[in-house]
């Protein structure tokens, strides 16, 4: 009997412990936020680490079924709807570019998006291999915007006329 009680104690002693402990936030968190812009729009923001589709994934399908080719701009990302359009902006050298969501990915712990090859090389050195990045989904609403639509668009087509 004594033996069961101090099991039972030992148990709600380490219970107890166990719930009053808290983690630390990694860098980069991987909780997303919703934020509203001043244009009553609603956009998802993340940030943390992207990397690129190595060579071997040319010409396979992805969760969309479209053929991942790296001369688009596209991009995996585990929850986004597939065809949103999202901007990627390097955290380190403020550049960005807007990549379409088209694959599920990725599968390692510590990433948040892969990108296509010519995504990530307008952005950051190849050599790189992994940056840090902030994502926001987007609308075609502004003229700037519109634009980027545009050639967008005509970049995508041209993956279906090769």
């Amino acid at each position: 009997m004594k033996f069961v009680l101090k099991i039972l104690i030992v148990m709600l002693i380490s219970a107890l412990m166990w719930g009053c402990s808290s983690a630390q936030p990694k860098t980069g968190s991987l909780q997303p936020t919703m934020t509203s812009n001043n244009e009553n729009r609603t956009s998802y923001v993340e940030t943390g680490r992207a990397s690129f589709y190595a060579k071997k994934h040319q010409s396979k399908k992805t969760a969309s079924g479209e053929l991942y080719d790296p001369k688009l701009n596209t991009a995996a990302h585990r929850t986004l709807p597939f065809n949103t359009k999202v901007r990627v902006t390097n955290m380190e050298n403020g550049k960005s570019v807007v990549v379409k969501i088209n694959d599920r990915g990725p599968f390692m712990k510590d990433r948040i998006l892969d990108l296509s090859q010519s995504a990530f090389r307008s952005i950051a050195s190849a050599s790189s291999g992994i940056i840090e990045v902030k994502i926001e989904t987007i609308d075609f609403e502004s003229d700037a915007d519109a634009e980027v639509s545009k050639h967008f668009s005509l970049g995508h087509l041209r993956h279906f006329e090769q």
